[in-house]
């Protein structure tokens, strides 16, 4: 299995080329093969778990096309795309409320009283937005996909921030957001403010499991 072992990863090396995060992509992949290589100690044919290691992961050649294509990913496209959409939510949020409360119309009223009664709906679909940040980042990045996952995380949260701060100080009026905003609602939006980045984390890691 050594041997095994050995020739896959001279042939990803190889086929990586001049990749900047070749020795890094070597030594994950090589980790990973420690690992499954120690489910496939029963087996006794060289070529069979040749092939169960190529369906786990695909050939050298398969892998590294892949991390080729990753190239051409922009960190900051990504980062950009989920700032945006998080801010369209903020944005979107801020258009209803600021409507609901300055437009006497029946239509806003009954959507504005919908929404209000799913609070808990509302933010587990959020912190799923979030959960997908992690995730997305993992899978396209890797294990280079840290810092602009923290980069990312950082400028995303400055709305969420903002809105906490201009509520809890009632900078913003609790009566415009009636009859969500309780205290009860409020220190769970803190309290899954605080969870954010360890589900982005978690996420992650996840992704990243995925790139391999």
């Amino acid at each position: 299995m050594e041997r095994l072992k050995s020739d896959f990863l001279t042939e990803l090396s190889r086929s990586l080329g001049n990749h900047p995060e070749k020795e890094s992509i070597i030594q994950e992949y090589e980790a990973h093969l420690d690992e499954l290589l120690i489910e496939f100690l029963n087996l006794e044919d060289d070529a069979e778990v040749r092939d169960k290691v190529f369906q786990r992961f695909g050939t050298p050649k398969e892998i590294a096309s892949i991390w080729k294509e990753e190239l051409t990913v922009t960190p900051s496209n990504m980062k950009w795309l989920f700032i945006s959409v998080n801010i369209l939510f903020f944005g979107g949020g801020a258009a209803l409320t600021l409507a609901h409360n300055v437009f006497d119309w029946n239509w806003l009223k009954s959507l504005w009283n919908q929404l209000t009664s799913i609070p808990i709906l509302i933010a587990l679909i959020y912190m799923v937005f979030w959960a997908l940040l992690g995730y997305e980042i993992g899978k396209g990045f890797g294990h280079k996909g840290k810092k602009v996952l923290k980069r990312t995380f950082i400028l995303a949260l400055v709305p969420n921030l903002t809105l906490m701060f201009l509520t809890v100080f009632k900078i913003i009026p609790h009566e415009w957001f009636n009859p969500l905003l309780t205290e009860t609602f409020i220190g769970l939006c803190i309290f899954l403010t605080i969870l954010l980045y360890p589900l982005c984390l978690i996420s992650y890691r996840w992704g990243k499991k995925a790139s391999v």
